[in-house]
């Protein structure tokens, strides 16, 4: 599996071919690409992509990257790395269960609505599982049972993120997601790939699930890609209203992390569109693909998307 112990260190990351300006040489090419593919896809984009082979991030495509934007599901990030962070302090533990009641349960995305009987005992691996898998917004609501949104917010803070924010309800753990920023994102998914936001087993832990193609949202970055490569994406999608982001990781072939991309958009046309169909969500899987090619070198004459078959609803 790409995820070995060697690639969760900075010093594991294979150095990148840098052009004069210090810039990655892929990266120019990736920036025509974006800018190409976002215009045509229409929406407001916020993006921070940044090349990780020299062993530090260094920007690549960088548009709006400091606009505080509604996170959606991609602020499940940030409570997992509240969350584990107090597992790694050991006052909260992925063996810990709480119960499954029916007055939790959340619309939207998620697994846990569907049932049709409640009661479960379900363990934080569980919930760990299924908020960042399939992104279940009731897995968010029992988490906070483990670390409220005041907590997540401390935490946030102590980590450096300063406008990174869950949204406490008052007088209650629970919270809604709240903001965040493509900088922040970037630099949070950063830390969590080159292994210095968790501990080793948080990491490794947080990263299968994430780079988990069985189950899961694949109508994103990953969509045109085969089992193999979407395995080296760890991704999280989040869709409200008129916005829809999509970030990750992508890992080179030998299980180094290449690349982090942190894809946000508001003001998408199709706004009531949650589907793979959406303009800027077919935009997210022609950026995936994109990637994969300049990077990798995959083909590197087929890397550059036709924007008109985007507009047109083709992959």
């Amino acid at each position: 599996m790409l995820l070995g112990a060697g690639a969760l260190t900075a010093g594991a990351l294979i150095p990148a071919a840098v052009g004069r300006a210090g810039v990655p040489v892929a990266g120019p090419a990736f920036d025509a690409q974006y800018r190409a593919i976002t215009r045509v896809a229409g929406g407001r984009w916020h993006c921070l992509v940044t090349d990780l082979g020299s062993g530090t991030p260094v920007p690549v495509v960088e548009e709006d990257a400091d606009f505080v934007i509604e996170g959606a599901s991609v602020q499940k990030l940030a409570v997992m790395a509240a969350l584990m962070t107090e597992v790694d302090a050991g006052r909260v533990k992925l063996s810990d269960t709480t119960t499954l009641d029916a007055d939790i349960i959340a619309e939207g995305s998620g697994l846990y609505l569907n049932q049709a009987a409640f009661g479960d005992q379900l363990t934080v691996a569980n919930l760990l599982t299924t908020m960042l898998q399939v992104s279940d917004n009731t897995a968010v609501r029992l988490l906070s049972r483990f670390v409220s949104g005041d907590q997540v917010n401390e935490t946030l803070d102590r980590l450096g993120f300063k406008q990174t924010r869950v949204e406490p309800l008052p007088g209650e753990s629970r919270f809604y997601l709240g903001v965040t920023t493509a900088r922040e994102n970037n630099d949070l998914l950063y830390r969590l790939a080159s292994g210095t936001l968790l501990s080793p087993e948080s990491t490794q832990a947080v990263l299968r699930i994430m780079t988990w193609t069985s189950v899961g949202y694949t109508d994103g970055v990953r969509r045109n890609m085969s089992s193999e490569e979407r395995a080296r994406f760890a991704t999280k999608h989040g869709a409200s209203e008129d916005k829809r982001h999509d970030t990750g990781v992508m890992f080179d072939a030998a299980g180094a992390p290449s690349v982090v991309f942190s894809f946000f958009a508001d003001q998408a046309p199709d706004a009531d569109n949650y589907g793979a169909t959406n303009p800027v969500v077919e935009a997210h899987a022609a950026l995936g693909r994109s990637l994969l090619d300049t990077y990798t070198h995959l083909s590197p004459l087929q890397s550059f998307i036709d924007p008109k078959k985007i507009a047109a609803g083709g992959h």
